[in-house]
């Protein structure tokens, strides 16, 4: 059962605290197939991967938060690997777990998920991260 904030940064010393997307409601959409088993990769911009002050390393942990900025799950990354957009596969796509796991909608999504922070190109580079969801 998930705790408050405070008790799982002290179960999970150093993890990392954010929420999937750019709004609540993403967040607790993507979060749910998560929770749900269907979402067991992410990706961001290798740019705005190494604005990050901790990157991300294989054995992270994460305190994955809702749309109201509450624990709903802690996840553990498994595997990272950096991908240009145009070069994301079938499987990978499938692994984000959203819409009907085809290419093609991820592609969709993630190109206007880009655009909307102003970042897309085909040749755009992802941090692609798996994970395995440790408790929810």
């Amino acid at each position: 059962m998930i705790k408050n904030l405070d008790e799982l940064k002290s179960l999970y010393p150093g993890a990392h605290v954010w929420a999937f997307g750019d709004s609540a409601q993403m967040a607790n959409e993507l979060s749910t197939l998560v929770i749900e088993g269907h979402k067991t990769a992410s990706c961001s911009t290798l740019a705005s991967h190494c604005e990050l002050e901790n990157k991300l390393t294989v054995g992270d942990y994460h305190i994955v938060l809702d749309g109201n900025d509450l624990p709903v799950c802690i996840i553990r990354t498994t595997a990272l690997k950096i991908i240009r957009f145009k070069d994301v596969s079938e499987k990978e796509a499938a692994l984000e777990g959203e819409g009907d796991k085809s290419l093609a909608y991820w592609r969709r999504e993630h190109q206007a998920f880009f655009e909307r922070s102003g970042h897309f190109s085909e040749s755009l580079e992802l941090v692609f991260e798996e994970f395995e969801l440790i408790d929810s």
